[in-house]
């Protein structure tokens, strides 16, 4: 031991809503690290539709990136696998909140206490996976949605949901080294270094 602290790499937090280009955004920052990458995919496949979203994301991949799926299990799979690639790419933080509210069997709908425990739960689940993007020795990039921005919920699981992202982004983006606001494609920076000055249009 040289006394020397292990260096780690920065967490990119890159936020926006859908088919703004955030994913493009995370995608280039991702090769452009070079090394090994590692993207670590929460989507469940419960329909074709959905099936066919995860396909063409896969598609657009280079097939040197190595896919690992964790539904459930993120702050674990950062730990690991942070160990020894250059970058971890997870998208996205509101699928992994929803296969998280779904393990909870519907209770979201439940009384405000149930849901201030469900709140409680899972955002100790998210303070974790910010813990262990925080430690990675990887470059640790997030893809994340914006969902506050649109109508109210008119159910009560869907405002939980989207209580429950809005949190979880501003903890995120406490942590995080660098924070990404995509619009119309364009990338612009709320915290940090601009790492993405030919960013194009995209997905």
């Amino acid at each position: 031991m040289d006394g020397k602290m292990e260096e780690r790499g920065p967490l990119i937090m890159i936020t926006g809503g859908s088919r703004s280009g955030k994913s493009s955004l995370a995608e280039e920052l991702a090769g452009r690290a070079g090394g090994e990458v590692v993207y670590l995919a929460t989507a469940t496949v419960d329909d074709a539709e959905m099936a066919a979203r995860v396909a063409r994301h896969r598609r657009r991949r280079p097939a040197c990136w190595r896919t690992v799926e964790v539904p459930l299990e993120v702050a674990a799979a950062i730990e690991q696998e942070g160990a020894r690639a250059v970058t971890l790419l997870m998208d996205s933080l509101g699928m992994w909140l929803t296969n998280l509210l779904g393990s909870y069997d519907g209770e979201g709908a439940g009384s405000q206490d149930e849901q201030e425990k469900i709140i409680a739960g899972i955002m100790a689940k998210v303070q974790e996976l910010a813990v262990a993007a925080r430690q990675a020795r990887a470059r640790v990039i997030i893809v994340t949605d914006e969902v506050g921005l649109g109508l109210v919920p008119p159910y009560p699981l869907g405002r939980l949901f989207r209580d429950l992202l809005g949190l979880a982004n501003q903890e995120l983006a406490r942590q995080a080294d660098t924070v990404y606001l995509v619009v119309a494609g364009l990338p612009v920076v709320l915290k940090g270094e601009d790492l993405s000055p030919s960013f194009p249009h995209g997905d």
